[in-house]
């Protein structure tokens, strides 16, 4: 039974690793691709560590008791960097005051009572008291809610060493310059990393299916030998290459719409198991793009899918048949995956220059760069993207304009060097 098959595996494994497509772009780029990842990754997280650590905090101290002095002490021997202020009603316009004059993304203040109140619970009552905590949330990022988790460290250490339980911390998050009190940073941090994810997912989505069908409409036409008759109509040869682009940008579009209709419901299954009194309500806090946001997000994803599209059709235009076209388009993926994957959990900002260059320069990145920075109302970054996205397309599309003028569209062939041959040695293999 199956007699030969272990012999038909061998030669068909040894066929496909000595194919240079298969080897650079399934197994080559993987192990190149992850583990830049999980450098940069490293680097976000340890970069937001020491972020955290140096970070500053005004301690509104308004009770001015021994307990207050305690703890104050307490956040001073852990190595944070505090400012002292007393007696200050925390209004809005104190708080946007005190955060402008030391330059800190972050308040605590210690109500009065808080001396009697730990008192009373070390003297058996049942009593508790809450600090209040002010954070701005300034960008959307993994590590971003570091800070309000370390203040929950810090009361825990405190309720350790004096009294379990008897301190809590109620958080308000700053949002574009408003206070939203009791919006806990880390949960809205946490929730809009998940719709941080959606656009990234439904970017690769799209340049994928797009690319692939920009690729093999042009390869099928070379494989059926149908393209030099499309050439000697009496049409504009632009019109030709516009029309495979138009037509693979509405399928591929097709194709994505139905992925978001599942993957919203994914989101909205999330949102509503959100209790009604966190008070998480995304578009009530701003942090849903408007009608001008999404125009430019939707500019912006259109110019980046053209100049896919054309990158691909000037690659499939040196394939021999469909086969060599999807390999050829294969090693566009690393560079659609490689900053989707990264700027899904991470904020452009907190990486290395030169790590920041590279996803700037890759024009696939600027619709994720784009939806981030248009949900924290900055417009000027997703121009930025569109105008750079724009120019890139506009050299890449001139190109596939130029070849498709001339007959090379019909003889240009790029063909990799096998590793090894295959004919004679294979037929001994099956022996």
């Amino acid at each position: 039974m199956l007699e030969g098959f272990g012999n038909f595996l061998l030669k068909e494994l040894k066929e496909l690793v000595r194919d240079p497509k298969i080897l650079l772009g399934m197994i080559i780029v993987p192990l190149v691709m992850f583990p830049f990842l999980g450098i940069v990754m490293n680097y976000a997280m340890k970069s937001a560590q020491e972020k955290a650590a140096k970070a500053a905090l005004i301690v509104v101290d308004n009770d001015g008791g021994y307990w207050a002095n305690n703890f104050t002490e307490t956040l001073q021997m852990a190595g944070i960097n505090i400012f002292i202020e007393s007696d200050v009603v925390l209004s809005d316009e104190n708080i946007t005051r005190l955060l402008s004059k030391y330059n800190v993304t972050q308040i605590l203040e210690i109500p009065r009572g808080f001396n009697d109140t730990i008192n009373a619970y070390l003297s058996g009552q049942k009593v508790g008291i809450k600090l209040n905590f002010y954070g701005v949330l300034s960008t959307i990022g993994t590590f971003e809610s570091m800070g309000s988790s370390a203040v929950d460290a810090w009361v825990e250490q405190f309720n350790r060493w004096v009294a379990p339980n008897v301190v809590a911390v109620e958080k308000s998050t700053i949002i574009k310059g408003e206070v939203k009190r009791g919006v806990d940073p880390a949960m809205l941090s946490g929730l809009l990393m998940y719709q941080s994810i959606a656009l990234p997912v439904t970017v690769m989505i799209l340049l994928t299916y797009s690319v692939q069908i920009a690729a093999t409409s042009v390869a099928m036409e070379k494989e059926e030998k149908t393209l030099e008759t499309l050439l000697t109509l009496p049409m504009d040869r632009l019109s030709i290459l516009w029309g495979k682009l138009s037509g693979s940008i509405i399928v591929a579009a097709v194709g994505a719409a139905a992925y978001m209709v599942g993957y919203s419901y994914v989101l909205g299954s999330i949102m509503s198991g959100i209790p009604a009194n966190i008070n998480l309500d995304l578009a009530a806090l701003g942090l849903t793009p408007s009608f001008y946001g999404y125009l430019l997000l939707g500019l912006s994803l259109f110019v980046t899918i053209l100049s896919a599209l054309a990158l691909a059709v000037i690659m499939s235009a040196f394939a021999e048949d469909v086969r060599s076209a999807q390999s050829f388009v294969g090693y566009i993926y690393p560079i659609v995956f490689l900053p989707s994957f990264a700027l899904m959990y991470l904020d452009i900002n907190t990486l290395p220059l030169a790590v920041r260059m590279i996803f700037y320069a890759i024009p696939f990145s600027h619709p994720i760069i784009a939806s981030k920075a248009i949900v924290m109302g900055d417009y000027l970054t997703a121009v930025f993207g569109i105008i750079y996205v724009s120019a890139f397309t506009m050299i890449v599309m001139y190109a596939a304009s130029r070849l498709f003028a001339t007959e090379k569209i019909l003889t240009a062939k790029l063909k990799f060097k096998k590793m090894g041959g295959r004919g004679g040695k294979t037929a001994e293999e099956l022996q």
